[in-house]
């Protein structure tokens, strides 16, 4: 059986890496939370330009591929 110093000394460290794990998983957690907010509004912009894709549309002229040209042809 270990002695008593070497049970408090494993102790100890267990005690020490559940503190960082815990550490660890909190700003882990901060992240996600940043990344969702983040994925959030990019959703949010691309709903709003789908919305305004379809309004530029209607009024358009179909494209004569001439006058897309550079000016130089």
């Amino acid at each position: 059986m270990e002695n008593p110093d070497a049970i408090d000394n494993r102790l100890t460290d267990l005690e020490i890496k559940v503190s960082f794990t815990e550490d660890l998983l909190d700003k882990l957690d901060q992240v996600v939370i940043r990344q969702q907010e983040q994925i959030d509004a990019l959703v949010r912009e691309v709903v709003l330009l789908r919305q305004q894709q379809p309004a530029a549309d209607l009024g358009a002229q179909p494209r004569n591929l001439r006058d897309e040209l550079p000016p130089h042809y």
